[in-house]
């Protein structure tokens, strides 16, 4: 069994020269922690001598000296801690930096099926929490937990330095305390921190989704209700939290009264020495001193509790790093082959998501020459989608092939794959950036002519004439925003540029209104040109002149044929267009 790696070993893999830093922080934090220790044994020389000569208090000689003293080293103290928090702040900002960066290029690596399955809400909050979460344990927490590791050992010294009975009294707490933490900061507790953290992330995917369907949300006048996954989300994330405190209740009040009773402890240790007579002067001042000293114990322990809970959530943290930096993308063969053409061929596929029960895809076998433009039509569920991601690659099978040009896609190298097919998706998204830059996605070597043109093919003549610097426009800034229909006409000038043999348009007209939508047409006409497309549509009226429509359903075709045969043929296809011609016959108060 592989030997799990300890939290530092892990962030310093990212670190570089940087990590230097980072142990200079502990060294100085240590010194800062030692420093500030001595300014309390100053104070005691001033009460002692103030004690000693009491009421002839113009005898002390040495009042102002001790004071200087302890305020030297108390502001000694401060600048060596400022120090080491420079230090472990330039470290921790390039290690969570760097954390991003790997990150986000292995997420570049994967599959684009990983988004879609992990959910992008899930993923967002890994990449920016939890490398977060790096940073804080980095810039504050280790510093703090060396300074706190170093502060005890000077605790002990200096506890049995005057009187080792007073001593032996104020650590009695502290070890009960520390039991009362390790009931409440134990292993269970990491446990309970995974949960905390799957909750929250659930919760934040599902509003992710929620707030996508706003939209239809107050189209329909509907409720949070309407999107009972989110719901339930904040519910188990509510439960979770409730439970959670209550059972953190009985421990933390518990620690919070002893690692504070330490003085209740030190008076009753006093009276016993004294054996009920008057306390000699000898033990008022180590009493004294211990009652001074001794708070320094509640906040050592205080940051040693939040320290071990810090550990755990950075611990999470780099655990679900590591759920997305483990994970393999895709095998690519380095010298691949080239597709002879841009025929697309399913042959046996079958496919099935990760963590689902059944396949999307069964046995799946169908053929789409070159230059002919086919749609994927059927019930919600069918496999169309699926379809459309797996010719893109977006997963790989588990049985069966697929061919592009007679090539099996998994020996296609990437680069190749991705300049022979396009992808326009139903809800496609645009950069804050100018048109002209997010045209350019395609295509960065590409001339402004080109974009121009490759805009005038989209039907964006419109769009860029009301733009108040035209192509140049910085999208999203200063009133600027595209509906989604002319939103999608940009990404399909972007794919116009990118000028790939393939197209796959998956519900591509899903949110455009009726005038974009007959926009957005005439640019599909004009990019399916001399290309092989395979369209996703439930619209029927969209795919009427497809060269051959294919029905899915359950994973399987279970029909195939041209509009005129299908609809001629009593299929399911004849049944849905009958439904599509009631439906847009269909006006407020009744049916036409």
């Amino acid at each position: 069994m592989k030997k799990k790696k300890g939290n530092l070993t892990e962030l310093m893999q990212f670190a570089g020269k940087h990590k230097y830093l980072t142990y200079s922080s502990w060294a100085l934090s240590v010194i800062s922690a030692a420093l500030a220790l001595v300014p309390f044994v100053y104070i005691f020389f001033i009460v002692k001598e103030v004690i000693e000569i009491a009421p002839n208090y113009s005898e002390a000689t040495h009042i102002v000296f001790n004071g200087w003293m302890a305020v030297a080293f108390a502001i000694a103290s401060i600048v060596v801690y400022f120090a080491a928090l420079m230090c472990s702040h330039l470290s921790a900002f390039r290690i969570a930096g760097n954390i991003r960066k790997k990150t986000m290029k292995h997420i570049s690596e994967l599959p684009l099926g990983f988004i879609g399955e992990a959910g992008s809400g899930k993923v967002r909050r890994i990449v920016n929490e939890s490398s977060r979460a790096t940073e804080t344990y980095l810039a504050h927490q280790l510093p703090d937990m060396a300074g706190a590791v170093a502060t005890p050992v000077g605790l002990i010294v200096m506890l049995f330095l005057f009187d080792w009975r007073f001593g032996l009294v104020s650590l009695v707490p502290v070890v009960l305390g520390f039991l009362c933490m390790f009931k409440m900061a134990g292993p269970a507790m990491a446990e309970d921190m995974k949960k905390y953290n799957s909750a929250l992330e659930e919760m934040n995917n599902q509003a992710v989704e929620y707030v996508r369907g706003v939209p239809v949300v107050k189209t329909f006048g509907q409720t949070v209700h309407s999107f009972k996954k989110f719901q339930g989300s904040i519910d188990n994330y509510y439960k979770f939290c409730v439970s959670y405190c209550k059972k953190c209740r009985g421990p933390m009040l518990w620690f919070t009264t002893l690692i504070n009773s330490v003085f209740a402890f030190l008076i009753a240790l006093a009276l016993i020495l004294a054996g009920g007579e008057a306390i000699t002067q000898g033990i008022l001042l180590n009493f004294i001193f211990y009652v001074i000293f001794t708070p320094i114990i509640t906040t050592s322990l205080t940051k040693v509790m939040y320290m071990s809970e810090n550990g755990m959530i950075v611990a999470d943290a780099i655990e679900r790093i590591h759920s997305i930096l483990d994970l393999k993308p895709l095998p690519e063969e380095v010298n691949g082959e080239i597709p002879e053409d841009n025929s697309v061929e399913f042959d046996n596929v079958s496919f099935r998501y990760s963590n689902a029960q059944t396949d999307a895809l069964k046995n799946l076998t169908f053929k789409v020459d070159a230059g002919q433009t086919v749609a994927l039509v059927g019930p919600s569920g069918g496999g169309k989608t699926t379809v459309a991601g797996l010719v893109s690659r977006f997963w790989d099978v588990r049985n069966g092939t697929i061919k592009i040009g007679g090539v099996n896609v998994k020996d296609i190298p990437h680069e190749e794959l991705m300049k022979t097919v396009s992808y326009v998706f139903q809800d496609s998204k645009l950069i804050k950036a100018s048109v002209l830059e997010n045209v350019r996605l395609a295509n960065p070597r590409a001339s402004e002519i080109e974009v121009l043109n490759a805009l005038h093919k989209a039907q964006c003549d419109d769009i860029i004439g009301k733009l108040p610097d035209g192509i140049n426009t910085v999208i999203g800034t200063k009133g600027v925003y595209l509906s989604g229909g002319e939103q999608q006409r940009i990404a399909i000038a972007r794919v116009m540029l990118k000028n790939s043999p393939i197209i796959v348009l998956d519900e591509a007209t899903a949110f455009a209104d009726p005038e974009n939508e007959t926009l957005v047409q005439r640019a599909f006409a004009e990019l399916s040109k001399d290309k092989t497309v395979i369209m996703i549509a439930h619209r029927l009226t969209t795919v009427k002149n497809a060269d051959k429509i294919f029905i899915l359903k359950d994973g399987t075709i279970e029909d195939a044929g041209t509009h005129e045969q299908l609809v001629k043929s009593g299929s399911l296809y004849s049944k849905m267009w009958k439904d599509y011609q009631t439906s847009i016959g269909w006006k407020v108060g009744g049916v036409k």
